[in-house]
C-alpha cells in the first residue's frame, strides 16, 4: 500500500477554489459553467483564484459546452485562451479534441500542445466519447499528456470501473490515468481499490442558499435546464476532508 494519493478538485469559483484547498484537495482544475460540464474560465477568475490559493491551477480550455470536434474559428478561440491563461499564471491546462469519427484528434492536439509548452496538459473526459478508447490511450500517450481524466466511457466513474482498471493496466505508468464523474464519499474507496488509480477528481459540491432578500421568482436567467436561480453549488470543505479521508484510509 501507499500514501501517495491525490485529489484534484473541479471548481468554478473561488469561493470553491479555496474550500477546495481547505479541504486538502492538492491541484484544482478551473472551469467556468459546471453545468456544461466545465468550460474556458475568465481571465478574471484565474488571476482572481490564483491570488488565493497556493496550489496548482489547471486551467479548461473549452470554448463551448457540447461536443469536441471544433471548427475553425474554435480552434483560433482555444489557441487565444491557452495563451492568455499562460501568461495570468495558470500551472498546467485540460483539453480535448475528438474527429468526427470519435478518435483523438491528433493533429489538432499537436497544434494546441505546442501552443501550451511547456505547461502539463491533461486530456479531459473528451475521451470518454471515443470510439476504441484502447487505441485513443495509445494515441494520447504518444502526444504526451501527462493526465487522462475518465469517467471509463461510462456516466460515471463507478459504473465505468472496469474500463478504468484496464486504462490503467494498459498507461503502465507513461500516463496518469485520473478516474472522475459522480465520485463521493460513497463510492471513492470502491473506485480506488477497483481502479488502482491513485489520483481522482472530484467537484465534492454542496448546495448553497443564495443571499438575496428580494427573490423574484417569476423569472429564470438561464435555459430551463439550469441551476434554480437562488441556489449555489459551492465547494464543501468538510466532504473535500471525507474524501481525502476515505482515500488516504484507502491507499
Amino acid at each position: 500500500m501507499t500514501d501517495s494519493f491525490l485529489m484534484e478538485a473541479c471548481v468554478d469559483s473561488v469561493e470553491s477554489a479555496i474550500n477546495a484547498e481547505k479541504g486538502g484537495a492538492v491541484r484544482l482544475e478551473l472551469c467556468s459553467s459546471l453545468l456544461e460540464g466545465g468550460i474556458t474560465p475568465s481571465i478574471g477568475l484565474l488571476q482572481v483564484v490564483k491570488r488565493y490559493v497556493k496550489i496548482p491551477v489547471y486551467a479548461m480550455i473549452r470554448p463551448r459546452g457540447g461536443d469536441f470536434l471544433y471548427s475553425e474559428v474554435e480552434v483560433d478561440v482555444m489557441k487565444r485562451d491557452i495563451e492568455l491563461v499562460k501568461s495570468n499564471g495558470a500551472d498546467g491546462l485540460v483539453l480535448g479534441v475528438l474527429t468526427e469519427d470519435g478518435r483523438v484528434d491528433a493533429d489538432l492536439c499537436m497544434e494546441l500542445l505546442a501552443v501550451a509548452r511547456p505547461l502539463p496538459v491533461t486530456f479531459h473526459r473528451a475521451f470518454d466519447m471515443v470510439q476504441d478508447p484502447m487505441v485513443a490511450l495509445e494515441t494520447l500517450v504518444s502526444l504526451g499528456f501527462e493526465r487522462l481524466l475518465t469517467s471509463g466511457c461510462d456516466n460515471s466513474a463507478l459504473e465505468g470501473l472496469s474500463l478504468i482498471r484496464r486504462l490503467v493496466e494498459q498507461a503502465k505508468g507513461r500516463i496518469v490515468i485520473m478516474p472522475g464523474g459522480g465520485i463521493t464519499e460513497r463510492n471513492l474507496q470502491r473506485i480506488l481499490e477497483g481502479s488502482g488509480a491513485l489520483e481522482f477528481h472530484c467537484s465534492a459540491r454542496s448546495t448553497k442558499d443564495s443571499a438575496m432578500k428580494f427573490r423574484n421568482s417569476c423569472v429564470n436567467m438561464g435555459a430551463s435546464l439550469s441551476v434554480p436561480e437562488y441556489a449555489l453549488k459551492v465547494a464543501d470543505v468538510r466532504k473535500v476532508r471525507a474524501l481525502n479521508a476515505i482515500a488516504k484510509n484507502t491507499l
